[in-house]
């Protein structure tokens, strides 16, 4: 069974035909699956960006299980084994995928869409994209390994260090975990922002030095770059824009140091109109950031060692019944204290 997208706000507990095991995949019995802001917005709309869902689609890509069958050719993981699973299968043909760009990769089978995602009672997939969890680390840590494998790539493309000051434009999931990724690399000072009180509060208690709310007013701009930079206290080297509005660009732009950088996580609006010009002569770096790429041993050590607490992050839980679908769906839809809905199946 699973969670069919069959139209806008239409999601329905349906059978699912598990496709065959291949020499090389596992069969995987989901054991936590969480709701991403995506997921949300394909019951919505059916669509995001340029993703469109045209046809009935299981659902769901932030997930972790107990391994039930191996191919014949698996030699890493037993029945048994408790793994994270990277939901994404790139080519490993073209010119990106060879690099070790394979996030890039045009062909990239990604789940919910183009493929079936898992928010099933089982999957099949490529084993080399299974990851063994150790003993201490639970396996919703291990589901929340894909949202915070977003943060982990955006400081690697922004080179977070010990001597690299943080601010973070969004206090949503992806910022949290940013802002949680950035202190695992050695930021010595994150500031974050955002527009609600809650979201703000949480930041603080998982450790953001200084948290500032902020409007959505495009007009404050001005005012509340001098507020930011006032309380960092420092330059800030570093702005990771994890909601991707014009405001908040314009801010993270007007904020970082020249000679800094800028990375676009969020993606709030597809086109902006922002002051490029001014960074630009400062010599402001912008950097995008796409999903994530061999994030999830990294994920699994900080989850391990506890540089990286998650658990904070997981407010609510469902079991996996349409009426329960319903309504942790509508949870996450709502925001309100919800940070991140879980499915425990």
């Amino acid at each position: 069974m699973a969670a069919w997208l069959l139209g806008v706000n239409n999601l329905k507990i349906l059978p699912f035909k598990l496709p065959t095991l291949g020499p090389h995949d596992a069969r995987i019995r989901m054991k936590a699956v969480g709701i991403c802001g995506s997921d949300v917005h394909y019951l919505k709309e059916m669509k995001l960006a340029d993703f469109v869902v045209t046809e009935p689609m299981v659902i769901g890509h932030e997930c972790a299980g107990v391994v039930e069958e191996v191919g014949s050719e698996v030699k890493h993981l037993v029945p048994g084994d408790r793994v994270a699973i990277e939901p994404g299968i790139s080519c490993w043909r073209c010119t990106l995928c060879k690099e070790g760009r394979y996030n890039l990769c045009p062909e990239m089978k990604f789940f919910a869409p183009p493929v079936h995602g898992s928010l099933a009672n089982q999957i099949v997939h490529p084993a080399d994209l299974c990851f063994k969890l150790p003993d201490n680390v639970s396996l919703e840590e291990g589901a929340m390994c894909e949202p915070l494998s977003v943060g982990v790539h955006a400081c690697r493309r922004a080179n977070v260090g010990p001597e690299t000051n943080v601010l973070v434009m969004g206090a949503g999931p992806i910022g949290l975990v940013t802002m949680l990724a950035a202190r695992a690399f050695g930021s010595p000072r994150v500031v974050i922002v955002d527009v609600d009180d809650h979201r703000l509060s949480v930041a603080k208690e998982l450790g953001a030095d200084e948290t500032i709310k902020v409007s959505t007013n495009i007009n404050d701009v001005s005012a509340e770059v001098e507020l930011i930079k006032k309380a960092m206290g420092a330059g800030i080297d570093i702005s990771f824009d994890c909601a991707g509005f014009t405001k908040t660009m314009s801010t993270a732009l007007g904020a970082t140091l020249s000679g800094g950088k800028v990375c676009l996580v969020g993606l709030g609006h597809t086109e902006m109109t922002i002051p490029l010009a001014p960074a630009a002569v400062r010599e402001v770096d912008v950097v995008g950031v796409f999903r994530y790429k061999n994030t999830w041993p990294l994920c699994i050590e900080f989850l391990r060692s506890g540089k990286i607490d998650v658990k904070p992050l997981i407010t609510h839980r469902f079991g996996f019944s349409q009426k329960e679908v319903e309504e942790a769906f509508e949870t996450s839809a709502r925001g309100g204290n919800a940070i991140k809905v879980m499915f425990n199946l």
